[in-house]
């Protein structure tokens, strides 16, 4: 890649997430601990992350609401942490159990996308979003209403807990690596042909892309990476439930993807951080006869922040106080800097000089020439 052609904007969650993985993991492999809570925190916002890049895959980029994304992590959880607990005892309880583990997760979520997005992405609005609702609904109940042999039934799969001083460096690695696929795939010339469908269908059909292949590519691509979320989570608890993966985990998970903005990555990055931060934060602090108003709190807050990123009356607020704003503010210009418009007409060379046409005096022999009156 030429210097000329690199773009740090399309870089900075990248840099942003590798600093603060080399900094809290260098003090970890440094030998310093960290509080459980912390460290917990951390492990769901990287889930978080992760869920809601992938989602807006399907939601921002492709167009499409789908329901149905706890569903697919659903899978991965159970499936992945069914092989890790199998492994684990004989193999332990590290990488290499841990990235097998990731791989059937990723892949049995990928293979549910597959039958679920053939038939169902032929459908669109209200119907595709009740369809990937029931897939997901079905999901919980198949895996709740299994034998305690099997998954574990009502009270869920018991699985290995991965070392807590470690898991959160792998689960922000796993970002990175969920970041570049996303965002690669996105600005290639296949995440040009999803987003034109996301833009006019009939247009990109008329233009030869092949809608269904795409929208299939999309949505095989965010149901795995929603697997590997899934197996994360097995690993960052003693048991998995579905209960944890119902209809309101979905609309959480889309909640991210609208707040932080309709195809907007780094959004949706900065809204699964502070989503997560929430929904820990507030059981903390409304406890006793205030845990009431947790969700009442929550929701507000949620409020506020859709408002203010979209109301009109705040465009001029937000355009004068917004964070590239406050960076050009305090930016000082260099004149050596500035150059003439190279384009200014006293710059191109003519023929004849600008300042030379002043008027244009036709005589009778003229008129007659060029057709005018005789």
């Amino acid at each position: 890649m030429r210097l000329g052609k690199f773009k740090i904007n399309h870089y900075i969650n990248y840099m942003v997430i590798g600093a603060l993985l080399l900094v809290l993991g260098g003090m970890t492999l440094a030998g310093n601990r960290f509080d459980n809570s912390l460290l917990f925190l951390l492990e769901k916002m990287a889930i978080g992350i992760i869920l809601a890049v992938s989602l807006s895959l399907v939601v921002g980029f492709l167009g499409e609401l789908s329901l149905g994304h706890a569903g697919f992590m659903c899978v991965g959880a159970y499936l992945g942490g069914k092989v890790a607990s199998l492994l684990v005892p004989t193999m332990g309880n590290g990488l290499a159990a841990f990235a097998i583990s990731l791989v059937v997760g990723a892949a049995a979520a990928a293979v549910c996308g597959i039958i679920i997005g053939i038939p169902a992405l032929r459908l669109r609005g209200d119907y595709l979003a009740i369809v990937t609702l029931a897939f997901g609904e079905i999901v919980k109940t198949l895996f709740q209403n299994t034998s305690d042999e099997s998954f574990g039934g009502t009270l869920g799969l018991d699985t290995p807990r991965y070392d807590k001083k470690y898991l959160f460096i792998i689960a922000f690695v796993l970002v990175l690596v969920t970041l570049a696929i996303v965002q690669n795939f996105i600005r290639s010339k296949h995440g040009r042909a999803v987003t034109a469908i996301r833009d006019n269908e009939i247009a990109a059909k008329a233009t030869g892309i092949n809608v269904t292949k795409y929208k299939l590519i999309a949505f095989i691509t965010s149901a795995a990476l929603a697997g590997v979320a899934g197996v994360l989570y097995s690993y960052s608890n003693y048991t998995v439930q579905s209960a944890k993966f119902d209809y309101n985990y979905s609309i959480e998970i889309l909640v991210m993807v609208v707040l932080g903005g309709m195809g907007s990555i780094n959004g949706a990055i900065v809204a699964a951080a502070l989503i997560t931060w929430l929904n820990t934060w507030l059981p903390t602090v409304l406890t006793g006869p205030m845990a009431v108003l947790q969700n009442l709190l929550y929701a507000l807050i949620l409020i506020v922040i859709v408002v203010y990123g979209n109301a009109p009356a705040l465009k001029g607020f937000r355009d004068k106080y917004n964070l590239n704003a406050l960076v050009n503010r305090f930016r000082k210009a260099d004149p050596s800097h500035i150059h003439d418009d190279e384009a200014k007409w006293n710059v191109i060379p003519t023929k004849i000089s600008m300042d030379e046409i002043l008027s244009v005096d036709m005589t009778p022999q003229d008129k007659q020439e060029y057709g005018g009156d005789k």
